[in-house]
């Protein structure tokens, strides 16, 4: 079996999370299947990182404990402990919040076995809700979101598509858009009607994509005819190792907090609304004029 480690002066080159993610992200394509797990993992999980014991990534990812291990001797640590170390020196301190809510829901599900009231379970749920708009105003990149602003902003024609649970945030996102003077679309999809409904992107138009894993083809290949026609692409997603995140012009990157195996959806809309608000701004709109009348509710 080929020897999956690099050399150990490496590890002196990776001081903080960010400079790991990006070696991960450069190195995702040519790692072994089970690593591959454990780097998805590790993308979507960063605040947890710091507290989940070995044995729990690789129950979470499918993996035996040694790939864990080895997944951080790939990239220069002797061992997963000295790899958790910087996720510790990174969130320790920073994000309480969101630790403190990850804990509280582990530590809920763990006392209370057998059947919770539904105020037990819609205070979970809640609590993961804020879990996640607290890891979304953390990790929210100025320059990646300033760069979406400006791309709606110049945006001829505005293509929006999500399937399945990122359905309902691609439709938001239209109804938004549609209070401003921008040709916007959903791209629906209606009668599997996808690549007909995307043919007419150009240049100069911009695609909103919106999709976590595992990925909606379907929007994967709208992304693929937005770059082909020379189109400019905002993808919203969960991270760096999204195939959507790779070749696009701009991302944002947002991680929702789950209970009982159930992501939310608020941290997406947030971000979304963000975004709106936004280029509403730079479009010098005035965001309370724009609200529907006759008695319609926004």
């Amino acid at each position: 079996m080929q020897e999956e480690t690099q050399d150990p002066q490496e590890a002196t080159e990776i001081q903080t999370v960010d400079e790991l993610m990006q070696r991960i992200t450069e190195a995702y394509d040519a790692l072994p299947r089970q690593l591959k797990s454990v780097a998805t993992y590790i993308e979507q999980h960063r605040s947890n990182v710091m507290m989940d014991r070995t044995g729990d990534i690789a129950a979470a990812c499918g993996v035996h404990p040694s790939a864990v291990v080895r997944f951080a001797q790939r990239f220069g640590f002797s061992g997963f402990s000295d790899l958790q170390a910087i996720f510790k020196q990174a969130y320790t301190g920073q994000n309480g919040s969101a630790q403190s809510y990850q804990q509280r829901i582990r530590k809920l599900i763990d006392e209370k076995p057998g059947k919770l009231s539904g105020g037990s379970v819609a205070r979970e749920f809640i609590a993961a809700s804020q879990s996640g708009l607290a890891e979304l105003e953390a990790g929210l990149d100025d320059v990646q979101f300033e760069a979406a602003v400006k791309m709606l902003q110049q945006a001829e024609n505005i293509y929006v598509v999500g399937v399945r649970r990122s359905f309902p945030v691609a439709s938001y996102i239209v109804y938004a858009l549609q209070h401003t003077a921008k040709r916007v679309h959903l791209v629906s999809g209606f009668g599997g009607m996808y690549r007909e409904q995307i043919r007419s992107v150009k240049k100069g138009d911009v695609v909103v994509a919106i999709s976590f894993a595992p990925y909606g083809k379907e929007t994967q290949y709208c992304v693929r005819a937005a770059q082909h026609h020379g189109a400019k692409t905002l993808v919203i997603t969960d991270g760096q190792l999204s195939p959507l995140a790779r070749h696009a012009s701009a991302h944002l990157f947002v991680k929702e907090g789950s209970a009982f195996a159930f992501r939310s959806l608020t941290s997406t809309i947030c971000l979304c609304q963000a975004l709106f608000i936004a280029l509403a701004y730079r479009l010098e709109l005035n965001v309370e004029e724009s609200r529907e009348t006759g008695g319609y509710d926004d």
